[in-house]
């Protein structure tokens, strides 16, 4: 197995720039693992495709608006991009901006001073601030969106679920998978007998970066912080239990849901789990708990797209890629969508 292995032709135009509205209106695309022939549908009937008694299992993270503009006392601009708060006023940062070194200051705009204190690989840094951020950071930060988007976000909110729990903060990039549901396409899916498990996962930006190791086994997986509380570990069972699917909405809900099955005795199970995860799923991953997943269409050479190689297979998910781009789909965050069962 190499790198190269999961790469894709993607024409540029494919990269979609802005969400569409109303969210349920992406395309999706229906893959039965183990079948040939892909089916076009539109993702407010995704219900079609589920049955009383499955489990919808959303990331109820938040994303943070964790870019950051400040100025050198020089003058010199410099962009801080937060990745993990260590203490109230300090946090992992990726800096942008020359000679951010040990002892090097900003000012950011309208807020407190930031002090590098350590110098981590590349451009991360842990930077100190002269004062805590979260009651300001809606004012001075911007959402963080992936490199492969140019268009500005008019609005922040269609940067975050509709289920994003203000009380689960944290992330530095968007559940995407989880973008396309409404409010009302919920309220539909529960009156037809299908329910929601919420889970925590704050995604971490080394979700979009390419592995570089011509063999994955040698990339080092980076680790997130995720949940599943005993509520939610009971239903999770409980849907097994009684027959139903386990279904992932996007692969940080795969990542959170396969880490509790991994630390649980009983097979097809989960336990409550609060923590870091290091979990890393490559093609020969044996899925533990979950039976289907929503997904979006991934970066080549990613992580992601291992992952859900590792679901479906390396060919049938290129395959589909491939189908996809001849198909018109949208890729990447404000795309669309795959549904596999």
């Amino acid at each position: 197995m190499r790198t190269e292995d999961f790469n894709y032709n993607l024409p540029t135009e494919r990269i979609a720039q802005t969400p569409l509205e109303p969210r349920d209106t992406s395309r999706l695309m229906v893959m039965r693992r183990g079948q040939v022939g892909l089916e076009d549908a539109i993702f407010r009937d995704i219900g079609n495709y589920l049955k009383p008694g499955d489990l919808l299992v959303i990331n109820q993270t938040r994303v943070i608006p964790a870019r950051i503009f400040a100025h050198k006392p020089s003058g010199g601009k410099v962009e801080l991009l937060l990745l993990k708060r260590l203490s109230p006023d300090t946090w992992e940062v990726l800096v942008g901006g020359k000679k951010m070194k040990t002892g090097s200051t900003a000012l950011i705009t309208g807020g407190p001073t930031a002090e590098v204190i350590e110098e981590l690989d590349g451009s991360h840094r842990v930077v100190q601030f002269s004062s805590p951020l979260e009651n300001i950071l809606p004012e001075v930060g911007e959402m963080p969106l992936p490199p492969y988007i140019h268009e500005k976000l008019r609005d922040p909110n269609r940067y975050q679920t509709v289920y994003a729990d203000a009380a689960q903060t944290g992330s530095a990039a968007a559940p995407t998978a989880g973008l396309h549901f409404t409010p009302e396409l919920m309220a539909r899916l529960v009156a037809q007998g299908v329910s929601f498990a919420r889970v925590t996962l704050h995604v971490g930006l080394d979700t979009f970066a390419p592995v570089t190791e011509g063999d994955p086994n040698e990339h080092q997986i980076h680790s997130e912080w995720c949940e599943v509380t005993p509520e939610t570990a009971d239903q999770i069972n409980r849907t097994r239990a009684n027959g139903g699917r386990v279904i992932a909405v996007g692969t940080t809900s795969v990542r959170t849901l396969e880490s509790a099955a991994a630390t649980c005795k009983t097979p097809h199970q989960v336990v409550p789990i609060s923590g870091p995860t290091r979990l890393y799923i490559l093609p020969g991953f044996e899925f533990r708990i979950v039976d289907a997943m929503v997904t979006n269409f991934h970066l080549p050479q990613s992580t992601l797209i291992m992952l859900v190689s590792a679901f479906a297979s390396r060919e049938a998910i290129l395959k589909a890629y491939n189908e996809a781009v001849k198909r018109q789909y949208s890729f990447y965050s404000f795309g669309d969508a795959m549904l596999i069962l």
